[in-house]
């Protein structure tokens, strides 16, 4: 990955709507160059997808808690498909220590939370905390230069 190429994810980090055109005029190439550049980002992993930002309040989901998950003797496997089957988790990821898991997941209201947490109380421990505000929202990785 080279100057160019660090360049192009910068400014669609900063916008993943930017035209190929436009991001062509940021790099000091032509469109199809840019384009092909783009192409060989992809094939290589290093852009995923291109994906739109949802308000999760706007879609009625007003409370987001982060849910650590221990499943009980014999049921990870279980858990994990059960965390990979419900919508409502947005993240989740496997961990090391005492629980297997931590999840974040959006409800619509406490009732609802606690719905959830019954489901997965029936295969796990669950020990669960509402996000009050967040500080940092996710954000991608800082692009370094590779000297």
């Amino acid at each position: 990955m080279d100057a160019v190429d660090r360049t192009l994810l910068a400014a669609l980090q900063e916008n993943a709507r930017i035209s190929t055109k436009d991001l062509a005029s940021k790099v000091r190439l032509s469109a199809p160059a840019t384009a092909e550049r783009l192409r060989k980002l992809q094939e290589a992993g290093v852009i995923e997808a291109f994906t739109a930002v949802l308000d999760t309040k706007a879609l009625g989901y007003h409370i987001e808690a982060i849910v650590r998950i221990r499943p009980l003797p014999g049921k990870l496997h279980v858990v994990e498909a059960l965390l990979r089957d419900m919508p409502q988790v947005v993240e989740c990821d496997k961990v090391t220590g005492d629980d297997g898991f931590v999840a974040r997941i959006l409800c619509r209201s406490i009732e609802h939370l606690d719905e959830l947490l019954e489901t997965i109380g029936e295969k796990a421990e669950t020990s669960s905390a509402i996000v009050k505000r967040k500080i940092v929202s996710r954000r991608q990785p800082a692009l370094v230069d590779e000297k």
